[in-house]
């Protein structure tokens, strides 16, 4: 499929062919939904913990007798029941990822793609480049573009000045080649690529 190629400054450079076989798949929710899963598990930390009655700092002493107090019989302040005791079934310190195949995160980043072409939220532009790093001076080319909530995947590496150019603008993300996910693919209106990133992706992905 054809592609028109913008400039930043919203002119028809001309245009590139897509590879169907990544950039024109059915969408599927329940691949999406799986890769974005297995993303956002990975990113969890796991540091939440809560101490039990073994490792809570108090006295493992009776706190008083047995019998004759008219109190409910205990055997250790560290019970759940008293205040400072240890929690019953807390969270403890765990990795929450789970394994997914290369295959089907590929075939999630294809889907992604996809999807973005079904909806006319593809955009490819010939460079993302800026003579100078002034975010006034890209957010007046995003707003003559119309793209206020957007994805930038540049090539291999991101230009320095477009970098820090778009780091001050909210809603617009910037990642290289390699750096390309479903999950901010998805979490973006628009997804803009450069030509390189259209030859890196469909390298990566064939």
């Amino acid at each position: 499929m054809k592609q028109d190629i913008l400039s930043l400054d919203n002119k028809n450079v001309g245009s590139i062919e897509l590879n169907e076989s990544i950039f024109g798949l059915e969408v599927r929710a329940d691949v999406l939904q799986r890769v974005v899963r297995w993303q956002l598990a990975k990113m969890q930390a796991g540091t939440h913990k809560t101490k039990g009655r073994s490792e809570v700092a108090l006295t493992p002493s009776k706190p008083f007798k047995q019998k004759g107090s008219g109190n409910a019989r205990q055997g250790s302040r560290k019970g759940t029941q008293f205040r400072k005791g240890g929690v019953v079934f807390g969270p403890v310190v765990r990795d929450q990822s789970h394994e997914l195949t290369k295959k089907f995160r590929q075939l999630g980043l294809k889907i992604a793609l996809s999807s973005k072409v079904k909806e006319g939220n593809l955009a490819v532009i010939d460079e993302a480049k800026l003579s100078s790093p002034k975010t006034k001076d890209l957010q007046s080319k995003l707003n003559n573009l119309g793209w206020n909530n957007c994805l930038f995947i540049a090539g291999n590496e991101v230009d320095i000045n477009f970098a820090l150019a778009s780091r001050n603008i909210a809603g617009v993300d910037v990642l290289p080649t390699m750096g390309a996910n479903v999950y901010d693919i998805l979490r973006r209106d628009k997804l803009v690529l450069t030509k390189d990133a259209v030859n890196c992706l469909e390298e990566r992905l064939k």
